[in-house]
């Protein structure tokens, strides 16, 4: 039940010679402070068509406003407050997140619309680093999101595996390369070998040129580079899996670049068609001074593709497959240039849906206050963090309950989710300084401190024998509830939110609320006396179990019963 939309109906009664009852609705706030109630609706936008002062109007408008809802409803400098009413609301409320369970805070606003979502897209060949999570898990998150919007999102994860890099690593690999440790340790001996190209390179920049030779020779199906780069991928996969799998996270799809070598002939003679290509400097280009833009690059003097044109190619096939309402990117803040020319070429060339791809950008993550870069060696691989993230949570686990039945499990669910959280809470644009020690704490605002919380209300139902699939009629006054109640309330709200920006962070930050809420309640009430509201209290908790839970599964993280 959403309190904002009964308000604005009871408003909407007394205004409605003056305002539609969509434009009450937003007008409505949730005030900062306590005291001034839970709902307020601002009059200032009345004054001009009432013409009265909106302190007047707030007065007759806190008169006529009646709903059982609402304990009293007040005036206070040009603002109508109105207090719900806590008994009432409780039981509202807790009733409705114990019927709906993991459907509470489901939404209908997609309408099944398929939302294509580009998002992790390691590169072939290079090891999966810190640098690679934001994307993989904001995409993850974003993807969860949609899903409970009641949206049908398709993750693809674009993998780079085609560029000029790949000419580099063969002509390393040719030079330096020892077969039998590529075999042994593939990402490791790759990595290795990319690093001392471009040591060697800056010394030798005729390196750079051997390196381009052997990405034409790869373009041109030379049999040689062909069989050593699908080595390289097939390595790369096996080593991306067991990443993918310790986080639970699967595609859709996994059509890299070199998916799209055979359609970029097509993008090309269209844009000829156009008249949009011009030559510059023996390259073709997009001319877009109109949009004051650099020129698009679509083909290199040595009529080798680029980025731009495997982007245009994969957006038709995406559309003309998937047939979405909207194409999101989730790739770095550093791309927005990229991403930019990429829709004002498809808008040259007269495609109606240019402006459904949306660049979801993201800050970086930084090392020692620089970004990580995997071409200087400067890299943290993020396998090791998970693996050194689970050792932790399970030493913790032998310290606090060493009888627990499924260490490992719990163990992989606590040190993932400790990564995770801390990514998802920061705003996406925010950059990140890694630091092993703060994503592995286990108290203040991290994941760790909500799954505790979650198996803390476990503990205290089992304990109880309480069954959340009984039907109950609460009875509380909803004054030491109260704020978790309201975290409750807000709770379809946030993830409303949360998929019309983009923006993750508004769940986990919600989700730390609920569970600091519940633990001041926890600390304040005895849930397990026994009198008359015990399954009152005991259906409370229930019913935060049930959103600490949910909050966690749309950043893509598990909840253990117990820790």
């Amino acid at each position: 039940m959403r309190f904002s939309e009964e308000f604005a109906a009871a408003l909407y009664q007394v205004l409605k010679d003056d305002l539609p009852k969509e434009e009450i609705q937003q007008l409505i706030e949730k005030p900062k402070h306590a005291e001034h109630g839970d709902l307020a609706f601002p009059c200032f936008s009345l004054a001009k068509i009432q013409r009265m002062a909106p302190q007047s109007i707030a007065e007759q408008l806190s008169r006529a406003v009646q709903s059982p809802l609402f304990e009293k409803v007040e005036a206070a400098g040009g603002y109508v407050n109105a207090f719900l009413d806590k008994k009432y609301v409780t039981k509202l409320v807790l009733e409705e997140v114990m019927a709906k369970k993991e459907q509470y805070g489901t939404l209908h606003i997609g309408k099944g619309e398929v939302i294509v979502i580009d998002m992790s897209s390691p590169n072939i060949a290079k090891p999966f680093s810190m640098g690679h999570l934001r994307s993989t898990v904001i995409g993850q998150s974003l993807a969860l999101l949609l899903a409970k919007g009641g949206y049908r999102p398709v993750k693809i994860n674009h993998l780079g595996d085609w560029g000029t890099q790949f000419g580099k690593l063969i002509a390393a690999y040719k030079k330096w390369g020892d077969e039998q440790k590529v075999k042994e340790h593939p990402i490791k001996e790759l990595l290795a070998l990319y690093v001392k190209f471009h040591d060697e390179a800056e010394r030798n920049p005729e390196l750079e040129a051997e390196g381009r030779q052997w990405f034409k020779r790869l373009e041109d199906g030379d049999q040689e580079a062909v069989v050593l780069w699908e080595w390289f991928r097939e390595e790369s996969l096996k080593d991306f899996s067991r990443i993918y799998q310790l986080l639970n996270i699967e595609f859709d799809s996994y059509a890299g670049e070199a998916f799209y070598n055979d359609k970029m002939d097509r993008i090309v003679r269209r844009l000829e068609e156009k008249g949009l290509l011009t030559e510059s400097e023996q390259a073709q280009v997009v001319l877009l001074a109109e949009e004051e833009l650099p020129p698009c690059l679509i083909k290199k003097s040595d009529g080798a593709t680029l980025y731009a044109t495997r982007d245009l190619a994969a957006a038709f096939y995406r559309k003309e497959t998937y047939h979405f309402a909207q194409s999101l990117y989730v790739v770095g803040g550093e791309q927005r240039l990229h991403f930019k020319q990429l829709t004002s070429v498809l808008k040259k060339m007269g495609e109606s849906w240019a402006d459904e791809l949306i660049h979801i950008p993201f800050g970086m993550m930084r090392k020692d206050g620089k970004k990580m870069s995997t071409r200087k060696g400067q890299v943290v691989l993020l396998e090791e963090v998970l693996q050194e993230s689970i050792a932790l949570a399970k030493k913790n686990i032998e310290l606090k309950n060493p009888g627990l039945a499924n260490k490992e499990e719990v163990a992989r669910q606590v040190g993932v989710g400790a990564i995770v959280f801390n990514d998802l809470k920061n705003y996406r644009l925010n950059n990140i300084d890694f630091s092993l020690e703060d994503i592995l704490r286990f108290e203040g605002e991290t994941g760790p401190y909500v799954q505790y919380t979650h198996a803390r209300a476990c503990s205290i139902l089992r304990k109880a024998g309480f069954h959340a699939e009984e039907k109950r009629t609460v009875v509380l006054s909803g004054e030491k509830e109260w704020e978790a109640v309201s975290l409750m309330m807000s709770f379809p709200e946030a993830i409303e939110k949360a998929i019309n920006e983009f923006d993750p962070s508004r769940i986990a930050k919600h989700t730390i609320q609920l569970a600091q809420a519940f633990n001041k309640y926890y600390a304040e009430v005895k849930v397990l006396e026994e009198d008359e509201q015990q399954l009152s209290r005991l259906a409370f908790v229930s019913a935060v179990a049930q959103l600490l839970k949910e909050g966690l599964a749309l950043l893509g993280i598990e909840a253990p019963d117990e820790m």
